[in-house]
């Protein structure tokens, strides 16, 4: 589960309607501003352009990951900008100032917020200095491997260490949603950061693109993480066949959903030697979701009634989930629900939350109980989560892993509370989604070290 880019502003395209306006030129360009809502503030980019007939536009919304939001309508008349969002419910109203400044109004999900936007260069680099650049000390070779079970082929990279080996490697698994082998997320790239740290101290790392997602074939939209799971074991068959590769030596490193997906596939394998749950799930999928919709709508500033209020709707959802076998009755259920607790939410997206709750994902992932597994679990195992993590919240899911590991007997387990990191393991300030895109570290340097070390002092050596 890594970063949900859901939330005021939802990603979307719909075909540009264009409308004839005087004066454009008055408003063409690119403007920037924040937002304040909900307890949070986004930071948006406006990209107002002439087009045949009229003006179109598009928005980005760095910190959600969110880029090229196309607008749905984009009109200039009486001094006053209307860009119309159909594809995400949201509108923007605003009128030039003496100073040059658009003053106005954003309105999405029936709330409406003061937005003022100025004159910028229309830039959203990010600044990402943990980010390795060529040439590395080491061998980066893309590969291909097949997951015959699925009838599928993967893509990904291998990074080697110098030297001949056989060394010690790890097979990098990434958190929900679908994700590319470097499991970018917020201009963040931490599979590749991570990746690039292992690899300098002699652990060699294999991550590829989930199936359906970049060079990667498959469905993504039809997986479970049990599916997801048979695409791991691919990639551990085919270390095992690289000679520089030591067999016996081959590990597991899952983010977030990923952290369900290892311990699953090594309770299940003789081939995997030891696993690392990064923000790891130790509490039944249900209950996570609902622990995760909590925290994160306090850290938000929501009231303890709004909070009761999504987390009875949440339950009413799960049951409705649970209870009914796909199909129009479930769906009706739904929607109903939905319409019950005037959420003030769009057609288009209660359309959306029908359709992922209805997902084959979803319906196991809501059922997994991780601590059923992890009682299985007698290889080393790592358990790393940040004390600011609001998507896995540490306290509740690091004392069900470690008691379900104790419940396993497992000789060699180590769980470490990382004080002041986020779900990504980058140092926070609150842990809202919201910071994830602005702070430029991509993952704490302590936590890069203790993943590394706990890895290097068990397989590293003769």
């Amino acid at each position: 589960m890594s970063a949900d880019k859901r939330g005021v502003l939802t990603a979307g395209a719909l075909a540009i309607a264009l409308f004839a306006a005087p004066l454009n030129a008055q408003v063409v360009g690119d403007w920037s501003g924040s937002l304040q809502a909900g307890g949070a503030e986004f930071y948006l980019v406006l990209h107002v352009t002439e087009a045949e007939g009229g003006l179109a536009a598009t928005l980005d919304s760095p910190d959600q990951g969110a880029y090229g939001i196309v607008a749905s309508s984009a009109v200039y008349a009486s001094d006053t900008l209307t860009v119309g969002f159909a594809a995400i419910g949201g509108q923007y109203v605003g009128s030039l100032s003496a100073e040059g400044n658009l003053v106005g109004t954003w309105t999405q999900s029936g709330q409406t917020f003061p937005l003022e936007f100025s004159r910028s260069e229309g830039t959203s680099e990010a600044n990402r200095p943990q980010e390795p650049t060529e040439p590395y000390p080491y061998a980066a070779e893309d590969v291909v491997f097949a997951n015959a079970e699925a009838g599928i082929n993967l893509a990904g990279t291998l990074t080697l260490p110098g030297g001949s080996g056989p060394h010690p490697a790890a097979v990098l698994i990434s958190g929900s949603g679908p994700q590319d082998r470097n499991e970018e997320v917020f201009r963040h790239r931490p599979f590749l950061v991570l990746a690039d740290h292992l690899t300098r101290q002699g652990i060699a790392v294999l991550r590829y693109d989930d199936r359906g997602v970049g060079e990667s074939g498959g469905s993504f939209a039809t997986a479970t993480s049990a599916d997801f799971a048979t695409d791991a074991a691919a990639a551990i068959r085919y270390l095992q066949d690289r000679p520089e590769i030591h067999p016996g030596r081959i590990g597991l490193i899952g983010h977030s959903e990923g952290g369900v997906i290892a311990p699953l596939l090594a309770s299940e394998s003789d081939d995997v030697a030891y696993v690392v749950m990064i923000a790891g799930p130790g509490v039944r999928g249900d209950s996570l979701l609902m622990m995760q919709g909590e925290a994160i709508n306090r850290a938000a500033g929501a009231t303890e009634q709004q909070i009761a209020t999504n987390r009875d709707l949440q339950r009413q959802l799960f049951a409705a989930v649970s209870s009914h076998a796909p199909g129009s009755e479930l769906e009706a259920e739904i929607r109903q629900l939905f319409d019950e607790s005037a959420s003030g939410m769009t057609s288009a997206q209660v359309d959306g939350q029908v359709a992922f709750l209805t997902s084959p994902w979803v319906r196991w992932f809501l059922a997994h109980d991780p601590a059923r597994v992890l009682e299985r679990l007698t290889i080393p195992t790592l358990a790393v989560t940040g004390t600011k993590d609001l998507q896995v919240p540490a306290e509740a899911n690091l004392s069900a892993i470690e008691a379900a590991l104790t419940v396993a007997g497992n000789p060699d387990f180590t769980v470490v509370p990382l004080v002041g990191l986020n779900h990504l393991l980058q140092t926070a300030e609150s842990g809202l989604i919201t910071e994830y895109g602005r702070i430029e570290e991509t993952i704490a340097p302590i936590a890069l070290q203790t993943i590394a070390d706990w890895i290097a002092e068990r397989f590293l050596g003769p």
